[in-house]
């Protein structure tokens, strides 16, 4: 059974603090109420904690220069990016066992190859369909709606429900089916997202920086339209009588500030365990980007899961900026400029979060995966960027990975070849995105007769020769 997570007394005063200044529906999304309205039973302890956290690379990073071919397909890969993109050999990290290496930006990265938990995933995309150049030609009702739209195809990438409106996302309905609760352990540092969205699960909310605090409330105030606020929500949290979704909302609400209230001496306090890991190893200052401070802040929610009564936490961070249609690269370097930089901080924060998950025990417990909008064109334009495309590489993170294992297929990268939807490199992907994500979700606990729930699509890429990714050993 979840100890309390604030005494009946605490209750109250920790509620009004938290919520005056807000709207009613403001909160009841972001708290996870309205799902808790359908919830069932409170989650029972499971044997093993796991989490699963997803990273969103929002803009469309170009992650063809994340992940480069060192065998002979180094020389396709160099013609078609060109002198002004493609990344130098000799520069690119080498990922011993298979024949590929990282951008240069990602050496923080070489520990975790070296010790079996990375794994790189290639040309992962949104697709309803397998489909080949032909087909993609002859109607658009084979493609993705919108396809290089962002919002579009970030929307698709978190709901997959292909060539439908999404209304929710699959970190949300795996939650759906994991287990009901009516506390959140759907949290989001990368603000409000469809992907954390059920049909019984919404998320908690929490800033990269600071405390949670409600707009415009000084506890101390006692002007007339803060104490119309303090009356108005005391009632709500108190509840009534003779309705159960008055009883069941007034509920939902004070356990849900309840865990509001603990996750800000999580987020404020200072004797985290897994700060120290959130620093920069040659200086000792902490890393200041965004993205770290995110996975800093999911590293401790982590670390208090007992705390916070999850056996399960799902998470999603974000870092944006790799809409890189100017500048990706400096004149004259390819591995210096905009992307350069994005990496350096994703490296970073990365690095740290594995480091963390170790020093917790938890490096086999804890899966973090990639995402981003689309891929970016293989050829650079004029102004030395890239454009929007579709297929896309990406990273696997944490200890149950199999050990030094690349999946999927590197595609042919002749521009205007069979695996090219144009000439200028928008690689037609040879792997789904529910072939890259299912496989994350059925380790975290999604049973296999919900898959096609938290997978609408998945009769699609379960039928032979089609399958998941063998991404666990």
């Amino acid at each position: 059974m979840r100890p309390p997570l604030l005494s009946p007394a605490a209750n109250r005063r920790d509620f009004l603090r938290l919520s005056a200044g807000s709207g009613a529906a403001a909160l009841l999304g972001q708290l996870g109420v309205i799902g808790a309205l359908g919830a069932g039973p409170a989650r029972a302890d499971a044997s093993t904690f796991r989490a699963m956290v997803g990273v969103f690379l929002f803009g469309g990073a170009d992650n063809w220069n994340m992940i480069v071919p060192t065998d002979t397909r180094y020389s396709a890969y160099a013609t078609g990016r060109g002198a002004t993109l493609a990344l130098p050999q000799a520069s690119l990290v080498p990922l011993p066992g298979v024949p590929f290496g990282l951008h240069p930006s990602f050496a923080p990265l070489a520990t975790a190859w070296n010790e079996g938990a990375l794994a790189p995933v290639l040309n992962v995309g949104t697709l309803s369909q397998p489909l080949t150049k032909a087909q993609y030609q002859a109607s658009s009702a084979n493609r993705p709606l919108a396809l290089f739209s962002h919002s579009d195809q970030q929307n698709e990438w978190q709901g997959l429900r292909m060539r439908e409106v999404n209304r929710d996302g699959f970190m949300g309905r795996a939650n759906d089916r994991e287990a009901a609760t009516t506390v959140p352990d759907l949290i989001s540092l990368g603000g409000s997202s469809l992907i954390l969205i059920g049909n019984r699960s919404s998320p908690l909310i929490l800033p990269s920086n600071g405390g949670l605090t409600r707009n415009g409330f000084n506890a101390g105030a006692t002007d007339a339209p803060t104490t119309t606020r303090q009356s108005a929500l005391t009632a709500f949290a108190d509840g009534g009588t003779g309705t159960t979704v008055t009883g069941t909302t007034a509920t939902s609400l004070t356990n849900n500030y309840g865990l509001a209230v603990t996750a800000n001496a999580v987020l404020t306090g200072t004797t985290s365990i897994v700060d120290q890991y959130f620093k920069n190893t040659v200086t000792g200052v902490a890393l200041t980007s965004d993205v770290s401070k995110q996975l800093l802040r999911v590293a401790r929610m982590i670390e208090a899961r007992s705390t916070l009564g999850h056996s399960r936490q799902t998470f999603f961070a974000s870092q944006g900026g790799y809409d890189t249609h100017a500048n990706q690269v400096d004149a004259g370097s390819t591995t210096t400029g905009t992307q350069a930089n994005l990496y350096a901080d994703l490296a970073q924060a990365l690095a740290a979060f594995y480091a963390a998950m170790k020093a917790l025990s938890l490096g086999d417990n804890v899966t973090l995966f990639t995402m981003s909008d689309f891929g970016r064109t293989f050829r650079v334009n004029a102004n030395l960027g890239t454009d929007h495309a579709w297929g896309n590489n990406h990273l696997v993170l944490g200890g149950a990975v199999k050990n030094q294992t690349a999946f999927g297929a590197y595609p042919d990268v002749t521009l205007g070849g069979v695996q090219d939807t144009d000439t200028n490199g928008r690689w037609i992907p040879t792997t789904a995105v529910e072939e890259y994500i299912a496989p994350i979700a059925q380790w975290y606990g999604v049973a296999a007769a919900d898959l096609p729930y938290v997978f609408p699509n998945y009769a699609t890429w379960t039928t032979l020769p089609r399958k998941l990714l063998g991404l666990f050993g």
